[in-house]
């Protein structure tokens, strides 16, 4: 059976950029927050999030995605309800494509709150991505044109790296690309020489 490797970090850290690196090195990369636009474009999806956040957040019967993150990232009980309806289908969606990737020795599972969602549990080894939290304040910033206060109040929402790095096999300190980069390779020469021993 295909082992998953679950892959995690904070907001801004740079998870999707270490993700791209193992897969730049072979191996297939699912990044859940892609299979969670897939599966909220899903016509069941839409109707459940209808129901519970009404048609306001809809613009053309298109889901504003912003309008939706104002929302959940400013209450975590309305959080935890569309996690509640997003994750058993993005779960699905990963299985059908971990399938298709079944000739492979393991996977890499992305996903910013692999913990907080449960799905570590599913893991069989887990990596965690950190960055000192003034840089991941400026990537985020940057990347996706908001505030200060906005991503701060997003950290919340999610477990701080010492709780995360406490339940994971690897850390890559996501600082410096290069050395960033190394540390991915050190990892996969570690993985393979566990899959050749078991």
């Amino acid at each position: 059976m295909t082992k998953i490797i679950g892959l995690t970090g904070g907001i801004g850290s740079g998870k999707t950029t270490i993700a791209r690196y193992f897969e730049e090195l072979g191996v297939p990369v699912y990044i859940a927050d892609d299979g969670a636009k897939k599966v909220m474009n899903s016509v069941s999806v839409i109707e459940k999030i209808k129901a519970e956040f009404g048609d306001s957040i809809f613009e053309d019967n298109v889901l504003n995605r912003s309008k939706l993150a104002e929302i959940v990232f400013n209450d975590k009980d309305k959080l935890a309800v569309l996690n509640s309806l997003v994750h058993p289908a993005v779960k699905e969606d990963f299985e059908i494509w971990r399938k298709q990737h079944q000739n492979y020795d393991y996977v890499i599972y992305e996903a910013a709150i692999l913990f907080e969602s449960g799905r570590y549990k599913d893991c069989d080894l887990i990596i965690t991505v950190t960055a000192p939290e003034e840089i991941r304040i400026e990537r985020v910033i940057k990347r996706d044109n908001t505030t200060k206060e906005q991503v701060l109040s997003r950290m919340k929402m999610q477990w701080n790296d010492e709780k995360r790095i406490s339940m994971s096999n690897f850390m890559i300190n996501n600082n410096n690309l290069k050395i960033a980069r190394e540390e991915v390779v050190k990892i996969l020469k570690i993985l393979n020489i566990k899959q050749n021993q078991s």
